[in-house]
């Protein structure tokens, strides 16, 4: 694997931090930022874990693609929205993290119901515009800590919906560069996952609801909050759900059977709220967070004979 430091100059380009221009091998034009061993923790809601060799905050879908195409093939590439749902594991992350910032924060109220998002627009914003144009079925973004590049890659899904329920198609730029456009078929959409490959960035999505009333639309976006208030751990560093629910039933519960609620691995603990978070209580490593998450999972094997899977995911060096 050709390593970032093989086609990035090592000395400061113009316009750019010291150790973070582009290459000189591949010569590529970056209006974007672009920074050399990047801290994550503070972009993760874990608020813990290594740092990127590289990130890159594209200026706009062309700053992107230019970017993506110049870079060497076989690079690592991830893109990063919220960080609510991750892992970055302490040995930091290999090769070039993409974070989608407010150029890629746009939602856009479309004909027959239709909302066109940017990749980097937060579910609550999409839900919110969907409101106030009496576009009902959307609600349920309320609840999903993400953004839309991420919960169409994972069919994030809260509160009895998901987004293969509303998503029309995906605007996807590919390793390598291309854009292409993805109908929901292409996804082969199964519960939180689709078959994006790794590396793909989602850079704009289009969703489809009903016509609704904007009152009632209101009424149950503002139940689904309170309903997260009063059930998540939503004001401590998480990750949100940790594990996928098994099939026919629910992985708060087994892990509850299993006698987990509270355990501690380190600055690592179980939500005693909510037995399906791990919180970190102050200095706890990602090493701890996942420890723990894997004591949790072997607890419940042996109570339950359930294995249970990560929802949450995990990337990076040890």
């Amino acid at each position: 694997m050709i390593q970032p430091g093989d086609y990035f100059w090592t000395e400061g380009a113009p316009g750019s931090e010291e150790g973070s221009g582009p290459s000189g091998d591949v010569p590529f034009d970056v209006r974007g930022d672009l920074k050399r061993n990047a801290p994550l923790a503070k972009l993760v809601w874990f608020k813990s874990g290594g740092a990127a060799d590289w990130l890159f905050e594209p200026a706009d879908l062309d700053d992107l693609t230019t970017f993506m195409a110049a870079l060497e093939p076989g690079t690592p590439v991830m893109a990063l929205g919220l960080g609510s749902n991750l892992i970055i594991r302490d040995g930091g992350v290999p090769g070039v993290v993409v974070r989608l910032g407010k150029p890629f924060s746009t939602v856009e109220v479309k004909r027959e119901h239709v909302v066109e998002c940017g990749g980097g627009t937060p579910g609550i914003l999409v839900a919110s515009t969907a409101r106030d144009a009496g576009i009902a079925g959307m609600e349920f973004l309320r609840g999903i800590p993400g953004t839309v590049g991420g919960f169409v890659r994972m069919n994030g899904g809260a509160y009895g919906r998901e987004v293969a329920d509303i998503l029309v198609d995906c605007d996807v730029v590919m390793p390598g560069g291309d854009l292409v456009t993805l109908p929901v078929a292409d996804l082969e959409y199964s519960y939180r996952h689709s078959r994006l490959t790794d590396g793909a960035i989602v850079v704009a999505a289009r969703f489809k609801g009903e016509a609704g009333d904007p009152e009632e639309i209101g009424a149950e976006m503002d139940r689904i909050a309170d309903e997260r208030e009063n059930s998540q751990p939503l004001r401590t560093k998480t990750g949100g759900s940790t594990f996928k629910n098994p099939e026919g039933g629910k992985a708060w519960k087994l892990v509850d059977e299993a006698g987990c609620r509270g355990l501690q691995i380190g600055g690592a603990q179980v939500s005693e709220k909510h037995t399906n978070f791990l919180i970190n209580t102050g200095e706890a490593t990602s090493s701890d967070i996942e420890n723990l998450g894997e004591e949790v999972r072997r607890r419940v094997a042996e109570t339950s004979g359930v294995a249970l899977e990560w929802e949450i995911k995990r990337v990076g060096r040890p």
